[in-house]
């Protein structure tokens, strides 16, 4: 394939993100404008603040990634960009600016589906051998809007195996959050307290679909409910005391379900499909109890990006577009973004 200097930009949530890689492999520059603390205080993320945010910071962030890189547009091979799946009014901001990098220099508009883009965050780790992978593998992309597994044949050959039935493991740890009175993101709080657990919390169930490897979340997030309120713990108002000791157990419990849930149901499809390995990436890879869980009970090679590039930047987005470089044809100037796109799927 040969060298290739591609520039990878990222908005379909509240990151506004570019990064320049070359080869697909190697981050030359990797900036990223997070909006944690806008959202924080609404609990949750606002998609008309997200893209408002987006417009605001995106020239800066590309100009920031380009001349931290020392190159000049004319450098590049390629403009990788995610155009599904993510928000709408985010995803058109990022897509809008790259279409019109794109046309102006005359190189080529890679559009990259942005689960694909957290599968090949792991290329980007000096560790992963990319040149002695063998295929197919099992990927499970589990982040605040999506759990999925898909089966990887080869390079951006990729098939939805199976899915959440309703909230994603990153909803789930958000939600609990916000129930135990922690802040957001809630995954690495939720890490945080249960960190200082001693496990003395009954077990929380670990959730399955009748029938199906699927995964579903919201049966365990209506457990912890339950639980806080049975221990006056929540609703919260100004007149709750609640020790942080409790607080830290419950969190502990929940961290216990959710990755061994992960675990379980990861590791049995990857046996059934006999895959030479399993990539974990997406937001909530960073957490470590799933890494540490995962390499441990795992009989296959794991893989996963480094803690940093697991949530959303531009040099996930860059590597996927150089490995899908020669799959390209002429740039379509017509792409349009879509925001329900699953892994798998191209509407290019």
């Amino acid at each position: 394939m040969g060298k290739k200097i591609i520039l990878g930009i990222e908005t379909s949530c509240d990151e506004t993100a570019a990064a320049i890689v070359d080869s697909g492999i190697k981050i030359i520059s990797n900036v990223v404008a997070s909006q944690a603390s806008l959202h924080a205080t609404f609990g949750g993320i606002v998609p008309e603040v997200a893209s408002r945010q987006h417009i605001l910071a995106i020239s800066t962030v590309i100009n920031t990634a380009m001349t931290e890189s020392g190159m000049k547009i004319n450098d590049l091979d390629g403009i990788a960009v995610t155009y599904g799946p993510g928000l709408a009014g985010s995803l058109l901001v990022g897509l809008n600016a790259a279409k019109g990098l794109a046309f102006g220099s005359s190189v080529p508009l890679l559009p990259v589906n942005h689960l694909e883009g957290h599968v090949y965050a792991t290329w980007l780790n000096e560790s992963f051998n990319s040149e002695e992978t063998e295929f197919p593998l099992l990927c499970l992309i589990v982040s605040g809007g999506h759990t999925d597994l898909a089966l990887m044949t080869g390079h951006g050959q990729f098939k939805l195996i199976n899915k959440t039935r309703d909230d994603a493991a990153g909803e789930a740890f958000d939600k609990a959050a916000r129930v135990l009175g922690l802040g957001y993101p809630g995954g690495p709080e939720i890490q945080n307290a249960a960190e200082k657990a001693e496990g003395t919390e009954k077990p929380f169930p670990r959730p399955k679909v009748k029938n199906s490897n699927d995964f579903s979340f919201s049966g365990l997030k209506t457990s912890l409910i339950q639980r806080a309120v049975d221990k006056n713990i929540y609703p919260r108002n100004n007149e709750t005391c609640v020790e942080s000791g409790l607080i830290n157990e419950i969190a502990f419990a929940f961290q216990e379900a959710v990755v061994d849930t992960l675990v379980d149901r990861t590791l049995k499809v990857a046996s059934e499909l006999s895959v030479k390995g399993i990539i974990v990436s997406g937001g909530v890879a960073a957490n470590s109890c799933l890494r540490t869980r995962i390499e441990q009970k795992s009989p296959l090679p794991v893989v996963m990006p480094k803690p940093a590039l697991c949530t959303d930047n531009g040099a996930m987005i860059a590597s996927a577009g150089y490995f899908k470089f020669k799959e390209m044809p002429a740039t379509k100037w017509d792409l349009d973004i879509a925001p329900g796109l699953r892994i798998g799927e191209s509407l290019v």
